[in-house]
């Protein structure tokens, strides 16, 4: 009787172990979709990185024109500030991002990607922190304002 038991057991680890083979070999892991999805996925993340970036990059570049604007009235000034507030909260929201990346940089996805977002990010706080220096900080300086006042005169 212990025979036939063990038979059995036999039979239905093989029948198991069939099944299963039969079955990766039908519809593997690593399938010909999956792959390509997968892919399809992962160019989408690059793509929606390297968008962000360029947005961030322009953003950039408009905030250093407007630096470099003089003789300024109250209500410009005004529009400054409110524009310093929001690319300081923009860049709030953008560290997040780059935070919810940490194991995507972890497993060496998207790098170059990932790290140009992150120095567009360094570049927007730079530049916000510069118009905030050349509109409310250097103007108090008095060694400022005559340095300004004589590079004016050299036009």
């Amino acid at each position: 009787m212990e025979s036939f038991t063990h038979k059995s057991e036999i039979a239905d680890t093989f029948s198991s172990i069939r099944s299963f083979s039969y079955q990766e070999k039908k519809t593997p892991l690593m399938e010909a979709g999956k792959v390509d999805l997968f892919l399809d996925t992962m160019l989408d993340f690059k793509n929606s990185l390297i968008e962000k970036t360029e947005k961030i990059n322009d953003i950039n570049e408009r905030i250093e024109k407007v630096s470099w604007f003089d003789n300024l009235d109250d209500e410009s000034l005004m529009l400054i500030n409110d524009l310093i507030s929001a690319a300081k909260d923009l860049r709030t929201s953008l560290i997040r991002q780059y935070v919810s990346m940490n194991i995507f940089r972890k497993k060496g996805i998207a790098k170059q990607e990932i790290e140009n977002f992150k120095n567009s990010i360094d570049e927007l706080r730079e530049s916000y922190e510069d118009m905030e220096s050349v509109f409310f900080f250097l103007p108090r300086m008095p060694d400022f304002v005559e340095t300004t006042r004589k590079l004016s005169l050299v036009k």
